[in-house]
């Protein structure tokens, strides 16, 4: 099987379910923006020994293959037979991704100010991540407002708002475990 095929060349990609769009559809555009969330969470991963970050890298696995669940969803129209293929984020889905918060967060000291991206590699890169999940989040809302038909269910919106606040809980984490303090902000003159 080749690699390239050359049906994207005329800047056309195809759906699941074999409709084809522009390559600047707003669909394409926020499942494209979940694969390079993706590629971050990956990026992080690499920098995450299981032995020492046990909790980070059970969730690093877990939300990459829960992007590829959203991305199908993302990727196939509400009216296409595709759609039976593709699985839901459910409710119990959330609820892990709170669990953890909750687990990272209470090894962690109380936040008192604003904790500025940084500390560890690890840190940076979960914070790098964090940052691209709230884009991936943005994009699958106003896909969702600008295709209320095929659009995406509330339930990836929810799932992404949660991951978000879970990276920032785990960049804290991964800084708290190497014993790095997390970057305070400071507003100027204070």
């Amino acid at each position: 099987m080749k690699l390239y095929t050359r049906t994207g060349d005329d800047g056309s990609t195809g759906l699941h379910g074999g409709d084809r769009v522009s390559k600047t559809d707003p669909r394409v555009e926020a499942y494209g923006q979940c694969d390079e969330l993706n590629a971050a969470l990956g990026w992080a991963r690499c920098a995450a020994d299981a032995s020492h970050f046990g909790l980070i890298v059970e969730c690093l696995d877990e939300l990459q293959r829960m992007l590829f669940e959203i991305g199908a969803d993302l990727a196939t129209p509400g009216g296409s037979s595709a759609r039976r293929k593709v699985s839901p984020i459910g409710d119990a889905d959330i609820t892990k991704l709170e669990m953890w918060i909750d687990k990272a967060t209470e090894q962690c000291e109380e936040q008192k100010t604003f904790v500025l991206p940084g500390g560890t590699e690890l840190a940076a890169r979960l914070h790098l991540a964090r940052t691209i999940c709230r884009r991936v989040e943005r994009r699958v809302i106003a896909l969702g407002t600008s295709d209320a038909e095929s659009g995406p269910t509330n339930r990836n919106v929810v799932y992404l708002n949660r991951a978000g606040d879970l990276l920032f809980a785990l960049a804290r984490l991964a800084n708290h475990l190497e014993g790095v303090a997390d970057v305070p902000w400071h507003p100027r003159g204070r």
